[in-house]
Order: structure tokens, then C-alpha cells, then sequence
């Protein structure tokens, strides 16, 4: 891992209680990864962002902007949804991503949460415990696994 001058600090929050300029820079975030550095058009906003039991993690390292960032849903029958998972292009290679998982993870508890992970990362998140449950599929354009985490 690289060294950053500055340390990241963890930023959570439910939806509710996202200001407007906080959402913008997630989402911007996340559009700049999966729809522009991955080439892959999709509808990104799913209207899940702003859901009562949504929770939004991320990493400011000392630039305006985050450096990466986690969404977190409570499904209606208990289960917990990793998703979004991203990190900016620069801030790479720091373990953001495994810090963000990590914090998602102690919200969880003993829960079972699922994921949708590209299979080229399903590694990192067999780490945390997570086992893919069933055939690769394709979404939009992108080999994915299907994850669970029971405890």
C-alpha cells in the first residue's frame, strides 16, 4: 500500500441525513467509475440511494472530493446489500475499499449480507467471508457472483 500524506477519515450516514452537495459527490463519484472509467451505460441512479434504511460510507483523504465509497441496504426481510462498492482512480491501492467493507461489515453484525461482486474482485471479498451462490451471470456487460456472508 501506498503511503498518503493525509489519513482518510470514515464518513457514514443514512439517507436522510445526506445534504444535497454530500449526494452529489457520491454519486459523482460513482458515475465517474462504473459509467465512464468502466465504459458501461447504465442506469446507475436505481432509486435505492435514498431509502429510509440506507446507509452511505466513505473515505475523505484531504481532497474535496471522496476518495471512495460503500452504499449499504437493509433489504425488507433483513438481509443487508453491499453495493457501489468504488474507489477514485488516484486513491487506489490504499485498502479504501477493504476499510469501507470492513466498517459496512460491524453494521451488519452477524446478519446475512449479499453482494453482487464483478468476478474479477470476488477474491477480495471472499476475505470478509462472503461465498458465491451460483453461476456467473452478465450485468450489464460485466461477468459478476452472486455473494452471501452468513453468520
Amino acid at each position: 500500500m501506498r503511503s498518503h500524506p493525509y489519513p482518510a477519515t470514515l464518513r457514514r450516514k443514512w439517507s436522510a441525513d445526506l445534504t444535497a452537495a454530500q449526494l452529489y459527490a457520491l454519486l459523482k463519484l460513482r458515475g465517474e467509475v462504473f459509467v465512464v472509467e468502466q465504459s458501461c451505460p447504465y442506469p446507475e441512479l436505481d432509486g435505492r440511494d435514498l431509502e429510509p434504511g440506507t446507509r452511505h460510507f466513505w473515505l475523505e483523504d484531504g481532497s474535496p472530493e471522496p476518495r471512495a465509497y460503500l452504499r449499504l441496504l437493509e433489504e425488507p426481510d433483513g438481509t443487508f446489500r453491499i453495493g457501489r462498492v468504488c474507489t477514485a482512480r488516484a486513491a487506489r491501492g490504499r485498502g479504501y475499499s477493504r476499510r469501507l467493507v470492513e466498517a459496512a461489515l460491524v453494521e451488519v453484525g452477524r446478519r446475512v449480507c449479499v453482494l453482487d461482486a464483478q468476478t474479477y474482485v470476488a477474491d477480495f471479498y471472499a476475505s470478509f467471508g462472503f461465498m458465491p451462490e451460483g453461476p456467473e451471470f452478465i450485468e450489464d456487460g460485466i461477468p459478476h457472483l452472486r455473494m452471501r456472508r452468513s453468520r
